[in-house]
């Protein structure tokens, strides 16, 4: 009689790479569900007894090659924008700020970022849809002689401080691309609204595939600062006027308690798994 084939081990997800992820990070307790059996099943963790009589779990060297693994498959992934946002990242942590990436912040713009003049007594209200003409990306909210639009930049960090008129908040907008640097200069609105919501905005400009410059600092508007990446280095090419900003305002504290904790160091394998 010929023996039963062995069960075929469990094809690994998203969801185990993330389990497991957190099983190496943490004290190892178990959860007793049906992750954690698949994962003993395919012989990526293991359980360790201790003589206190309580159980937890360890990764194996097998789970520790799959964590490897799927960090460079994904690291690998990455486009040159994605890498060059976490390296402006995690050098503002390195510098003793927070930083968060990819927040949604509400901003107030003048009309006349957006070439609307500003309304009179006697004239009709502005409709919202002209302006969208004119900003296609922004969501706007209309007020008296100002739009309130939603913003997305590339870093958003502030100074480590309990003081809060010494956070100075400071943007930072990545470009690797010249097409798509000369488009974003072309929407003054959008670079008012980093301007209301910081201290200080930047430009971050990587290189083309010879190794130019996209664009050279004069290109850039003088409201911000200009900084050059290159292999893995931030330099400074013109400094970015700082203006004192006093608090920040209630909806960019809740934006920053909802997005989550600042970038860190180990964040890149975190959210590779």
């Amino acid at each position: 009689m010929n023996p039963a084939p062995a069960d075929p081990a469990p094809v690994l997800t998203r969801h185990h790479h993330r389990r497991l992820r957190e099983i190496y990070r943490s004290a190892g307790w178990p959860c007793q569900d049906m992750l954690e059996v698949e994962l003993l099943a395919a012989g990526q963790i293991e359980r360790v007894s201790w003589p206190e009589g309580h159980e937890t779990l360890r990764v194996t060297d097998a789970g520790i090659a799959t964590l490897a693994r799927v960090f460079a498959t994904n690291k690998a992934a990455r486009s040159p924008h994605e890498r060059l946002v976490e390296q402006v990242a995690l050098a503002m942590g390195r510098s003793g700020r927070l930083a968060w990436r990819g927040l949604m912040l509400r901003a107030r713009v003048p009309l006349a970022r957006f070439g609307v003049d500003e309304p009179q007594a006697s004239d009709p209200p502005a409709e919202a849809p002209s302006l969208l003409a004119a900003e296609p990306a922004a969501e706007l909210v209309l007020g008296p002689g100002h739009a309130w639009v939603m913003a997305c930049p590339d870093v958003f960090s502030i100074r480590r401080s309990t003081v809060e008129a010494y956070l100075e908040p400071v943007v930072h907008e990545i470009k690797v691309s010249r097409a798509d640097l000369l488009g974003d200069l072309k929407k003054p609105a959008k670079r008012a609204a980093y301007l209301d919501m910081a201290s200080a905005c930047w430009y971050v400009l990587g290189h083309d595939a010879r190794g130019r410059r996209i664009a050279e600092p004069e290109e850039i508007p003088l409201e911000c600062g200009v900084m050059y990446a290159r292999d893995g280095e931030l330099s400074v090419a013109r400094e970015a006027p700082r203006r004192a900003l006093e608090r920040l305002p209630l909806h960019v504290w809740m934006a920053l308690a909802q997005a989550g904790p600042a970038a860190r160091e180990e964040d890149p394998m975190q959210e590779a798994l």
